[in-house]
């Protein structure tokens, strides 16, 4: 978000292309300290040697003839069965910023770190093009994992120059373990993405007709026709800079502060801290704050607690964890007088244990304890409780073809795995607002990829929201609509928020295929006309603030 990234990152990526369990990698211990500079070990790959990267299934050579500067580069053959994924594990300092780059050459080659952040290229042309990303570890974070890899099907790729930056380098890493086993091949796809961006769909089914939607949720949305979602960076700043509550302007209905978090990942203790002024100079005091959430209210508008965010894993792992989450975000909540609650887990927070594969019916822990957490959440707070959700594509669409770790447990667990959280809330949900941005290739209701940067992209990924799709293609485990108005669409305010931002007219475009049904392009909504489609979100408020409200003013162009 908002992936999310944090979503302070400037073009924050997703765990989209994170390694496959059980990628190899290599440590190395920390032997003293310097001032900023290099984390990696032989990023320009001009030892002639991989060492100490390890690439899965010795798909990854260093030759000479492709480089970006000097002599050598790494060279990854991509296969039908394997990505070419390579890694290195350094050491880094908690609560601490790097920036990670890398010249890469080839078509859909993806820079990341291992549970964070990560970003992809579609094609090079066959020149080098620069990837980039930053991100910021957590509290108790001493090691990050880097990686490269190319796609399924589309051949060897290049990468030279590969830099993580950040203060405190390691002054002489040395070798402190040896690389795990490659992980096994399998005809089930890695848990590093969702689809294959070519070549044949794994799936063929489609649905039959809408489903049925008697159960569809029964809470009201929040007063008002459409609505304008948007988050604030309320927590932390960055290029878009703070912005005060009282200034936020008054064409957002709901906002969402960015973000609580958890004081370790299964705890369940969520804390909510504001910007400090160390941080943000600007930063109003605590009075003034919720003075203005007051004002926001009196106006009719909604602020929410958001929880997770890219570096905000959560997993309620036990029911303890369950019970601290409820008294935790319970005590935000009456601090600040807020009114609800917004689920915007991302990274390893939500995945399904190995044979969880009924939607309808999870077993998981962190799965069953989340929906259990926020339904006590609900009956606490009652009929004005709002409730809105922001998961990746990866966590809800891909479960088109995609359900946990699969029949043969080789699948990403994490694939689709907020569809039981939806699911189990659907009485409760106010508002789903799914981030259209930071995703990879995304089987449609047509049985086509779909890819972010246009309308259609978002005309698809909407569609199987409000018409409902068969999970993981089994027409007799079918995924229910959701009403319009529960639904919104999620975008990136500009190109600083993140990967997948469109004009002001594709946006419109989308907007007029699914609530007119005119201009819809090469993909006709299956659930028809949906005039009451709730509306947009988009992280954030601070970056539509610092793109002169583009998107805001665009949105109310539009509904009037």
């Amino acid at each position: 978000m908002r992936t999310p990234r944090r979503k302070r990152l400037l073009a924050a990526g997703t765990a989209w292309a994170v390694a496959a369990a059980g990628a190899v990698a290599l440590s190395f211990g920390l032997a003293g300290s310097a001032s900023a500079g290099e984390f990696l070990v032989n990023g320009g790959f001009e030892a002639n040697s991989l060492n100490p990267w390890t690439c899965t299934g010795s798909t990854g050579s260093v030759v000479t003839g492709h480089a970006h500067t000097g002599t050598y580069a790494l060279a990854g053959a991509a296969s039908a069965s394997d990505t070419a994924q390579c890694t290195q594990t350094v050491a880094v300092a908690p609560n601490t910023t790097y920036t990670l780059s890398a010249y890469v050459n080839g078509a859909y080659v993806y820079l990341g770190v291992n549970g964070g952040t990560s970003t992809w290229t579609p094609s090079t042309g066959g020149a080098y093009q620069k990837l980039s990303i930053s991100f910021t570890t957590t509290a108790t974070q001493t090691s990050a994992t880097v990686f490269t890899h190319g796609w399924y099907g589309q051949g060897t790729y290049y990468a030279d120059d590969v830099s993580l930056d950040g203060p405190g380098a390691p002054a002489s890493p040395s070798a402190s373990a040896s690389a795990s086993a490659s992980p096994s091949k399998s005809a089930s796809p890695s848990p590093s993405a969702s689809a294959s961006p070519s070549g044949s769909p794994s799936t063929s089914a489609s649905p039959s007709g809408s489903p049925s939607t008697s159960s569809s949720p029964t809470t009201p949305p929040p007063p008002g026709g459409h609505a304008l979602v948007g988050y604030l960076h309320a927590s932390f700043a960055n290029g878009a800079g703070y912005l005060k509550m009282a200034d936020v302007p008054d064409s957002w209905d709901i906002i969402d502060l960015a973000f609580g978090e958890p004081d370790s990942i299964t705890s369940g203790n969520i804390h909510f801290n504001r910007c400090p002024v160390t941080e943000c100079p600007g930063v109003e005091s605590d009075a003034d704050f919720k003075a203005a959430i007051a004002a926001k209210q009196a106006k009719g508008k909604k602020v929410l607690l958001s929880i997770g965010g890219q570096n905000g894993e959560v997993q309620l792992t036990t029911t303890a964890a369950r019970d601290n989450f409820v008294n935790s975000v319970s005590a935000i909540i009456d601090k600040w007088g807020l009114d609800g609650l917004d689920i915007d887990f991302e990274g390893h927070s939500l995945s399904l244990n190995t044979g969880d594969n009924d939607f309808k019916n999870p077993t998981t822990p962190v799965i069953t304890n989340l929906i259990s957490a926020v339904k006590t959440l609900k009956a606490k707070y009652g009929a004005k409780f709002q409730l809105t959700m922001a998961p990746e594509t990866f966590f809800v669409q891909l479960g088109y073809q995609y359900y946990g770790s699969g029949p043969w447990g080789g699948q990403d667990p994490r694939a689709g795995a907020f569809l039981p959280v939806i699911y189990g809330l659907r009485d409760d949900l106010t508002l789903l607002h799914v981030q259209d941005y930071n995703s990879g290739s995304i089987m449609g209701l047509d049985n086509q990829y779909h890819n972010m940067g246009g309308a259609d992209f978002h005309i698809a990924m909407t569609d199987m929201l409000l018409t409902g799709f068969p999970v993981a293609g089994n027409t007799n485990n079918m995924f229910p609509a959701l009403k319009p108005s529960q639904v919104a669409i999620g975008m990136p305010a500009n190109t600083y928020a993140g990967n997948g931002y469109v004009a002001p007219s594709v946006v419109n475009q989308a907007l007029d295929c699914l609530t007119k049904g005119t201009g819809c392009g090469s993909y006709t909504p299956r659930a028809g006309k949906q005039p009451n489609l709730r509306g947009l979100m988009t992280w954030s408020i601070n970056w539509d603030n610092y793109n002169n409200n583009e998107f805001s003013k665009n949105f109310h162009s539009y509904f009037g």
